[in-house]
């Protein structure tokens, strides 16, 4: 369970600190948007280094999927933007696969 919590904030985090870039570089906001943004983009990768697992590169590798659905959210709730079916399914897929690459049985 705290794997999922630590997805869940390094996503908001990653994408809170993307969109302060988004925001100063397509939107024309101020060019101080990119000091939250930094210490979001920050606060994502210390949270990743949290997850319990061997290799940092199965960590990246299940943390896209959050990505994915929590990127879905963000276009929802912040942009306006409903996600359509397309956009649910493939969420539904990247969450299945996640799923194999957390739980798989390994020898």
């Amino acid at each position: 369970m705290m794997t999922a919590v630590v997805y869940v904030l390094a996503a908001l985090g990653e994408i809170a600190g993307c969109f302060a870039f988004w925001a100063w570089l397509r939107l024309g906001k101020s060019v101080l948007w990119i000091v939250p943004g930094i210490a979001f983009l920050t606060a994502f990768a210390y949270l990743l280094t949290r997850v319990e697992t061997s290799t940092a590169g199965r960590a990246y590798a299940a943390y896209g999927s959050v990505y994915i659905v929590s990127s879905l959210c963000w276009m929802w709730a912040i942009e306006g933007a409903r996600p359509d079916r397309w956009d649910t399914v493939g969420a539904i897929v990247a969450l299945v696969g996640a799923g194999i690459i957390l739980f798989g049985v390994r020898s």
